[in-house]
């Protein structure tokens, strides 16, 4: 039985955690490198080692394809930027969930949240119809309304512009006094602080600075972990506002 599952209902349990989607829930590094690969493969570049892709997610496709135009010092245009992103978003499409998998713990901890009443949301950079589609692949998408997925282009904002996180707790219909962000990144922990919420940081998701170095309320190492920090990190915030 995992820690998420012995603790007992407290009255801080936060009314809505909103998570990051890749490094936070899902290892999706394995195709999100294969796809980023066959993409530079189009131009005859050399594949980028998974360990090296790792670091460079978390900003969106486009992002993801700058960087890994920037690691072959090969310099594109907007327009040759933007035609090698609709190539990569057509390739990944079919490949979204070939090798990627849920962390240890996600689900029985999304299935204990979500049985005390929790809201649960998502807030990615990744395009929202590849984030419903990796997590309907990954027999995750029930935990989470259709409505409270959003994406890098659901609207006019993204992380690390806290609206993108704000919006996701409005359509959950949930007390941003009371909400939580679950990450794993500079980027998740920005758009927190924008939004005025604590935030949780995972310690094995896809940051190039360590997750400890980046302050947030709490880290954990085992998303199992999560439930335990929460009362405390809650009351921490309260405390403080």
């Amino acid at each position: 039985m995992s820690s998420c599952e012995i603790l007992p209902f407290t009255a801080s349990l936060p009314d809505t955690v909103v998570f990051d989607l890749d490094g936070t829930l899902i290892d999706s590094a394995p195709d999100l490198t294969g796809a980023l690969n066959a993409t530079l493969a189009t131009l005859g570049l050399a594949a980028i080692p998974e360990d090296e892709v790792r670091h460079m997610v978390g900003h969106g496709a486009r992002k993801l394809i700058e960087r890994g135009l920037e690691a072959h010092a090969v310099p594109k245009s907007a327009t040759e930027v933007d035609a090698l992103v609709e190539w990569f978003i057509r390739y990944y499409a079919g490949h979204v969930a070939d090798r990627s998998v849920a962390f240890p713990g996600v689900a029985a901890t999304l299935n204990w949240l979500r049985a005390r009443g929790v809201r649960l949301g998502v807030c990615t950079n990744k395009p929202e119809a590849l984030a419903k589609q990796v997590l309907i692949a990954l027999e995750l998408d029930g935990f989470f309304p259709a409505r409270a997925i959003l994406g890098g282009d659901s609207l006019p904002v993204k992380k690390p512009d806290g609206r993108h996180l704000i919006a996701t707790v409005e359509a959950l219909e949930g007390d941003l006094t009371r909400t939580l962000m679950v990450g794993d990144s500079s980027t998740d922990l920005r758009a927190a602080r924008d939004a005025g919420v604590p935030v949780v940081l995972v310690s094995f998701g896809y940051t190039p600075v360590p997750a400890h170095e980046l302050d947030p309320d709490a880290v954990i190492d085992h998303f199992a972990d999560l439930t335990k920090v929460m009362p405390q990190v809650l009351d921490r915030h309260r405390a403080r506002y």
